[in-house]
């Protein structure tokens, strides 16, 4: 796997080399898991298969954007299928200093929090906080060579 750094935790779930957690989606892109401490009724993560420590390393190619909307579009699906009651969904990602894992990783969230006051941890600052899926999808968008 290019690119995987032997000490993040991502990165050995991404090459399956560990047994911590079951996939609930693999592809050649990206994989997904539950959280290992959820804060809310579902929780999932989706990661990339190569190391990308966080979305400040992200820039506005379409590589780039191809890849957060495949991360996107894989955490709806999934949530979408384990939970079709939840009506309200959260998507996005924490900001440095705040992410809690140097390899970048989309939350898929099917609410409510649980408990309630995990919603903290997804409040956007700014710059730093969570950011939403869709708002940085916008961000990285690749600018058009044709005006």
């Amino acid at each position: 796997m290019a690119g995987a750094i032997p000490s993040c935790v991502f990165c050995a779930i991404a090459a399956k080399s560990t047994s911590d957690n079951t996939l609930l989606h693999s592809d050649d892109k990206v994989v997904a898991f539950q959280d290992i401490n959820p804060s809310a009724f579902r929780h999932y993560l989706v990661v990339p298969v190569a190391h990308i420590p966080t979305v400040k390393d992200l820039q506005r190619k379409t590589d780039d954007h191809s890849l957060v909307n495949h991360m996107l579009e894989v955490g709806k699906t999934l949530l979408l299928r384990d939970a079709p009651q939840c009506q309200q969904y959260r998507f996005g990602f924490h900001q440095p200093p705040l992410n809690t894992v140097n390899h970048l990783h989309l939350h898929c969230l099917a609410l409510p929090y649980t408990p309630r006051w995990r919603s903290i941890k997804y409040l956007s600052f700014g710059p730093l906080g969570f950011i939403e899926a869709e708002k940085f999808l916008e961000k990285i968008k690749p600018l058009s060579t044709f005006q």
